[in-house]
């Protein structure tokens, strides 16, 4: 553990301003860090809070975190925890990292601290790499664990990346440290656990110190992204503004930076990159290559790449539904143009609607669609909305939009110029509400 002590005493240089939160699973690896830094405590006087998640998958967790908070107690440590729903229906590991880093970041805030550690290892290193490299990725998707990650108030540390499990195991032998065992990192269901078991023993076979080597090629390519990332940033920024790629000085860069330029572009447009792979980006250097002008290509979620006179532009044509709900009255105006008005003629159209007020309760208000909405029609029969809008030919992007007539029991009375209800009165002398959509 010299690396390790080594590391925080004289490269992060820990001192009694130092506040670190520190997330602790009562596992080994989480077990050893916390002791080393309570080692360390003792002479630098810096304030530790432990930060448990209790993920509630397994029948221990309660007891590891009541062990936890008591140990906490007996070290005078800040002990907070946070229990996360293990109903949740999805990937639950991604749903849980997620959750435990918001964790985390709240009590970095709380506590006004300056540091979060994490107990990832040397192995774990080795793992996070081969794994990337098998399922594959960019360049900065290549990374595995960084030892310092820098946050706009906070960086993130993992000191431990200096040491191996078996390193860990030992240190918590010589120093009767209690901990955890989660069982189900002995089985092999999980891809982590198979590279872990097979592939990780034949490297250390080969070099016991193969970490050491992996955390170097882990600085190297961080270095080398950081550079890319900063020429990268001047190309991007020279051909791509408002929205436009101007072809002429994006072809000024190489291969290898022009895919990065669209990956960046990508970045801008999409929170989410997950779904998004080299073909995305093949298919907008393949639109650029194209001798043709004025023609257009359709990515995910609603971008539109279109080609015309020297440019690229990446447009939203997917538009952000607002729910609504307003009361119906003579004048009313919505946004996409459509106007009520009370009528006195004598249309019979769908733009218009005639109503016995006694068959309704009011008042009546227009809304937009909700899933599930269903029109009772005359002669009692039933049908969905979504297949209105299909038979009348109504563009998906407008369907969730359109504005549909309800009462105040949210009735479905009307859909404007496509289809009245049952509520729609025949014998006018009946009629005491007309309303016209223009």
């Amino acid at each position: 553990m010299d690396l390790v002590y080594e590391f925080l005493t004289n490269k992060i240089k820990l001192n009694k301003d130092s506040k670190i939160v520190i997330g602790v699973s009562t596992g080994p690896d989480s077990m050893c860090l916390l002791n080393i830094l309570l080692n360390l405590q003792e002479k630098l006087k810096f304030k530790i809070i432990v930060a448990h998640v209790n993920h509630k998958k397994r029948v221990e967790s309660d007891e590891e975190e009541q062990f936890l908070e008591d140990y906490c107690f007996k070290k005078n440590l800040v002990f907070e925890k946070m229990i996360l729903d293990n109903k949740y229906k999805g990937n639950f590991e991604a749903y849980a990292r997620k959750e435990r880093y918001k964790f985390f970041e709240e009590l970095i805030n709380k506590h006004q601290a300056n540091i979060l550690m994490t107990a990832h290892h040397g192995d774990d290193l080795v793992e996070t790499i081969l794994m990337k490299l098998t399922r594959g990725s960019n360049l900065k998707g290549y990374q595995g664990i960084s030892l310092i990650t820098k946050k706009n108030n906070y960086q993130i540390i993992r000191p431990l990346l200096y040491v191996t499990k078996d390193d860990i195991n030992k240190y918590l032998c010589d120093n009767n440290i209690p901990f955890f065992i989660d069982k189900t990192n002995n089985c092999d269901d999980y891809t982590r656990n198979r590279y872990r078991h097979h592939v990780l023993n034949f490297l250390k076979s080969e070099n016991r110190d193969v970490h050491l080597k992996f955390l170097k090629f882990e600085n190297r390519l961080e270095e080398a992204n950081n550079y890319i990332e900063k020429n990268t940033l001047i190309a991007y920024n020279n051909c791509y503004r408002d929205g436009s790629l101007n072809i002429n000085l994006f072809l000024e860069n190489d291969l290898f930076i022009r895919r990065l330029i669209i990956e960046k572009i990508f970045s801008n447009l999409y929170e989410d990159l997950s779904f998004l792979t080299d073909k995305h980006v093949d298919l907008v250097i393949n639109l650029i290559n194209e001798s043709k002008s004025n023609i257009e290509i359709d990515l995910p979620k609603g971008i539109r790449v279109i080609k015309e006179y020297g440019l690229v532009k990446f447009k939203n044509t997917k538009k952000e539904i607002k729910n609504y709900k307003i009361e119906l009255k003579n004048g009313l105006i919505l946004e996409n143009g459509m106007q009520f008005i009370i009528y006195n003629g004598d249309s019979n159209g769908n733009d218009t609607m005639h109503i016995n007020s006694k068959d309704v309760s009011l008042p009546l208000y227009v809304r937009n669609r909700k899933p599930g909405d269903v029109i009772a029609l005359k002669g009692n029969g039933h049908k969905k909305v979504k297949d209105i809008f299909i038979d009348c030919k109504i563009e998906k992007d407008e369907r969730d939009s359109y504005p549909i007539v309800v009462d105040s029991k949210d009735e479905i009375i009307w859909i404007p110029k496509l289809k009245k209800s049952k509520y729609d009165v025949q014998n006018r002398e009946n009629c005491d509400i007309i309303f016209k959509c223009l």
